[in-house]
């Protein structure tokens, strides 16, 4: 194949659009057959962006994706076969079948994934620019987003938090005229230019179906972020050639002007412009020949590649720690000469961790110079400067760039001000951190700890009481962990820290002033283990965080009167620690579960769920509950007494058990 010189990177760029339209035609093909199983969302008509925009990517960059993906990742490097294998659900797919057409990544390769979420890859390209900032390398990462991202809570915090740190992102808006089943015009009141200048945003808008034109810009831009100058907003015009989803019937569309779609076709474009600079029609020819050639091969392999056993489903949902030493007796600690309060122990588990991997990092709301709420933080910016970083009030934000950056293999520990504020920013934790690393087949990785507060009894009403663990403890993937303890409180977070999977480290503000005898620098607690606080005989009492102490305090009095009590501190929310909770239940015959939480759909349902199922033959006696009422907390003291449990709660409930 002779090419004219100088036009070599024009004719592999129309290659690489080629291969991505026909791939994309060829998926569309396989999901009419059924062979395509999910959604699958097309980006026929948008080649000249996702070519022009990855063709000068270095390898040290990264690119985040939308639910319409194909074409970056093509374009950055991954195979048709492997693409194919991964939308019919093959084991040799690049995600093992887990993934899917909206969730193709390759970490190893800078593909940081496609999104089924509308926008939620911006934040998390936030985290991986800052990665790459923190690690002093010259990476940058470009963020694909559609036009609809553009109203997103999570653009608007990402861009912000982009803004304001200076990051290397390129904010790559492919503006393809609909939002989902929307005009651009009927969903946002002001242009992409607008919205930059708004954010401090450097702005460049491109003819996103020339792909030279595309190539050029990014050039530009790439050269001018790397440079560290700050990020981008790029606006590349370009034309959705088909509905939202394949069988879109497009009744929001007036009209498929097919002369309309030729004039701005990315691959018409493409072709007039080499023939107008002398490649002759052979050549052209010849690429297509090439490319359909590549594409079925591609199809026929994947198409006889073997579907995943049903026997690996669990594969790649946590990194498997080692097993946990069965749970001995760890009694509360006496207070002795050398103490510390459990706020201390915090502060000091955060600055061992930051002395000893230089991978950690601190980010959160007023975590750096203000020492964090409630001074737990305090001086650790002074001793390791550049490692803690004072956020915005992002949530969502702060969550995302906690994901990215434990994608691009850093140990993120990022802070959420009040457990409360958990709905601001789930998405980052239920569908991306706690997911991603099974979505990519095992291959990402997520040292990610979030660490955030709550407690009742102090009216601090309704939106600043609530234990909610239980919303996260049946997130698959994450591992929640409340401690009750200084000693607890240290060696679980570093353990925490250390762990390679997302972690949410909930403590008791009400706790930190609580003392407790100063632990040695090494001391770690493991993941997934109970402690037995208290050895007895007849009713096992099973709690965690502040309420395991008051439980401690119940079964003392109990003592007294001939009722033996034993005290199982969780600490492990997720993954439960049921062999512990199994055992005792056997040598008491009876079992109270209490929590600070609602007792209604809490942890306490799943325990007695897993007791009732395992353990049945056990029992001498109903399962009993104890926890907050089912209402919002309410701020006025007597009506919040009523409604948080307390000592006399847990002593009515023992007392009626033992009776039994």
């Amino acid at each position: 194949m002779s090419v004219p010189e100088g036009l070599g990177d024009l004719v592999e760029m129309y290659r690489r659009m080629e291969r991505i339209r026909c791939f994309e035609t060829r998926a569309s093909q396989l999901y009419r057959d059924g062979k395509v199983p999910g959604f699958v969302h097309l980006a026929i008509g948008q080649e000249a962006t996702a070519v022009g925009a990855c063709f000068d990517l270095r390898p040290q960059d990264t690119i985040t994706s939308t639910h319409r993906g194909h074409g970056h990742a093509l374009a950055r490097g991954l195979t048709s076969g492997e693409m194919f294998a991964e939308l019919m659900g093959r084991e040799t797919g690049v995600c093992r079948g887990r993934g899917g057409s909206m969730h193709i990544a390759d970490p190893a390769r800078g593909i940081f994934g496609a999104n089924g979420i509308v926008g939620a890859g911006i934040p998390i390209a936030a985290g991986a620019a800052f990665a790459a900032r923190y690690r002093g390398t010259d990476g940058i990462v470009v963020a694909f987003l559609g036009d609809g991202a553009i109203a997103t809570g999570a653009f608007h915090e990402a861009a912000n938090l982009a803004a304001l740190w200076k990051l290397p992102l390129v904010l790559f808006c492919e503006n393809n005229g609909f939002s989902e089943f929307s005009r651009f015009e009927d969903q946002h009141p002001v242009g992409l230019a607008e919205r930059a200048t708004g954010y401090g945003l450097r702005f460049r808008q491109v003819d996103g179906n020339d792909v030279a034109a595309v190539r050029t810009a990014m050039t530009e831009v790439v050269a001018d972020v790397r440079a560290g100058n700050g990020p981008y907003l790029v606006e590349a015009v370009t034309l959705r050639h088909r509905g939202h989803y394949e069988g879109d019937p497009q009744l929001y569309r007036a009209e498929n002007d097919p002369a309309l779609l030729d004039a701005a076709d990315p691959l018409g474009i493409a072709q007039r412009t080499l023939r107008d600079l002398g490649v002759e029609e052979h050549v052209l020819d010849e690429v297509r020949a090439q490319v359909d050639a590549e594409i079925e091969d591609a199809v026929r392999i994947a198409e006889a590649a073997p579907l995943p056993s049903p026997s690996a489903l669990h594969d790649g949902v946590i990194v498997v720690r080692e097993p946990s030493p069965p749970a001995v007796l760890e009694p509360l600690a006496q207070v002795g000469a050398e103490t510390w309060k459990l706020f201390q122990a915090v502060g000091e588990a955060l600055r061992v961790e930051l002395d000893e991997d230089p991978s950690v990092f601190l980010a959160g709301i007023d975590v750096g110079r203000g020492g964090n709420v409630f001074g737990i933080t305090r001086g650790l910016a002074e001793q390791f400067p550049g490692r803690l970083w004072d956020t915005p009030i992002s949530e969502t934000a702060i969550m995302g760039l906690g994901t990215g950056a434990a994608m691009a293999g850093l140990r993120p520990v990022v802070e959420l001000m009040y457990f409360d504020f958990l709905g601001v920013c789930l998405d980052q934790l239920m569908n991306q951190a706690a997911k991603l690393r099974y979505m990519t087949g095992g291959r990402v990785p997520m040292a990610l700890t979030v660490r955030t507060q709550f407690g009742a009894g102090r009216s601090s009403g309704a939106q600043h009481s609530q234990s909610l663990e239980a919303l996260l403890a049946h997130i698959p993937g994450l591992t929640v962990l409340m401690p009750s303890t200084p000693e607890d409180a240290y060696g679980l977070l570093r353990s925490a820290i250390r762990d390679p999977n997302p972690v949410v480290f909930v403590e008791n503000r009400l706790q930190y002033g609580m003392k407790g005898p100063r632990v040695p620098r090494e001391h770690l607690v493991p993941i997934g283990r109970a402690a037995i606080r208290r050895e007895g005989s007849d009713v096992t009492i099973v709690s965690y965080s502040r309420l395991s102490i008051v439980c401690v305090e119940a079964a003392q009095e109990l003592a007294a009167e001939g009722i033996s009590c034993e005290v199982i501190d969780l600490r492990t929310i997720a993954p439960l620690d049921v062999s512990t909770v199994l055992a005792s239940v056997a040598k008491t015959s009876r079992l109270l579960i209490v929590h600070e939480a609602a007792r209604d759909f809490g942890v306490g349902a799943e325990i007695a769920a897993r007791v009732a199922a395992e353990g049945l033959w056990y029992l001498d006696a109903p399962i009993t509950r104890v926890g907050a009422a089912s209402t919002p907390a309410p701020y006025s003291p007597p009506l919040e007494g009523e409604w948080l449990p307390g000592k006399e709660d847990v002593l009515r409930a023992a007392r009626e058990l033992a009776r039994f």
